[in-house]
């Protein structure tokens, strides 16, 4: 458990509640992935989680989405463990179970969608919420010190990206509403509107902040009160789908960064997803989406409308962010893992027939062990990515 112990990670650290309640949702996750590697098939993984209290359970099917995208990688199964998981036990946390998918692939160091045919064609996107998160939780004196971004990005995911990392961001500054004023301003003006949508998503789905934090939170926000307010509303959408009582800090949150109970934002979400008319799947779609929430809060707060943000960097000769102040880390072919990696991936291969031998669709315990071994040295055991 030391993976999600702010001390050994070098997080904030503050008396209080919040680096408790944090380090529990961190530990959550873990045991989901855990489950995700013992179980011996889909029931089984849907009876582990269960288990797992309601308010923290949707960590838990986060991890266990990793942990099955990240077998399916290795096994080269194309992702059926992962459709298996959506379609079965987290039919309710398709949202957390996306964003398991990846931190797979930032483990591996591969982008999303690489070599898996699952999920939702819009929920896809959300992979790239966990791809940022992992960047910044396991690699935060460069991503978060840094600023570093990956080399090939386009816009859209970029921005999905950012809002991953700007929910790390919560988890880093332990909720703690000044320090994270300070740290989105470190950042580049063209990247803070994703930062704070992904804090408002943490501080409401995750919690850890009193009423008077989250005041503090919404005056620090300044003008990208609409993206605070659409992270929140993603965050209850979540939460509502998962059919189990909303935790206490989730109503506390929409009212204060939404203006309204955690039912009606969370509404604005499946108002604005509906707009999006037959079959969105496109990264348009997925902007479009987080816009028309935005706009929805914007009618109720009497704001004037939100588009989508610019997520660009400025022009060098602009006085506010030099362009030389963002870091860009080399490019890498999307198809391209390390060393390491490339090992594991053989050996998954390699494997194969053990993982499958006596259990059609699923592997056994330990024949999942061994190979996830191959990946990370134990079931959860991770090195900085590069």
């Amino acid at each position: 458990m030391r993976q999600v112990d702010f001390g050994a990670r070098r997080f904030r650290l503050r008396s209080g509640p919040a680096r408790q309640r944090l380090e529990d949702s961190g530990r959550a996750f873990l045991e989901g992935f855990n489950h995700s590697v013992d179980a011996r098939n889909a029931d089984a993984l849907g009876a582990a989680l269960d288990g797992v209290p309601a308010e923290f359970r949707g960590f838990a099917y986060e991890g266990a989405g990793m942990g099955s995208a990240l077998l399916d990688l290795l096994t080269l199964s194309r992702g059926r463990r992962l459709r298996e998981l959506l379609a079965g036990a987290g039919a309710d946390y398709p949202h957390l179970i996306h964003v398991g998918a990846g931190w797979a692939f930032a483990k591996l160091r591969l982008r999303p969608w690489y070599g898996l045919r699952a999920g939702d064609p819009l929920l896809r996107w959300l992979a790239w919420d966990g791809f940022g998160f992992y960047q910044g939780f396991f690699d935060s004196d460069r991503v978060v010190a840094g600023q570093r971004i990956e080399r090939g990005l386009d816009p859209r995911q970029r921005a999905v990206r950012d809002q991953g990392l700007g929910r790390c961001l919560w988890f880093h500054e332990c909720a703690d509403p000044e320090a994270l004023s300070l740290r989105v301003a470190e950042f580049p003006g063209w990247r803070r509107a994703d930062l704070w949508s992904g804090i408002g998503l943490a501080a409401v789905y995750a919690g850890g902040a009193n009423q008077d934090e989250l005041r503090a939170l919404v005056e620090a926000a300044g003008g990208y009160g609409a993206h605070l307010a659409q992270g929140a509303a993603f965050a209850c959408g979540a939460r509502q789908r998962a059919r189990t009582p909303l935790p206490e800090h989730c109503d506390r949150g929409a009212l204060i960064l939404t203006g309204v109970p955690a039912q009606t934002a969370a509404g604005w979400t499946d108002t604005a997803h509906a707009n999006l008319g037959p079959d969105p799947r496109t990264p348009r779609h997925y902007e479009e989406w987080r816009a028309g929430i935005r706009r929805l809060w914007a009618a109720h707060d009497g704001s004037a409308p939100t588009g989508t943000p610019t997520q660009h960097p400025a022009p060098a000769s602009s006085t506010a962010q030099p362009a030389e102040a963002v870091t860009v880390e080399p490019a890498e072919p999307a198809e391209a893992v390390t060393a390491e990696s490339a090992e594991a991936v053989t050996a998954g291969a390699a494997n194969a027939n053990a993982l499958t031998a006596g259990a059609a669709n699923t592997p056994t315990p330990a024949a999942a062990k061994a190979v996830t071994a191959k990946a990370g040295k134990g079931a959860l055991r991770f090195r900085r990515s590069r």
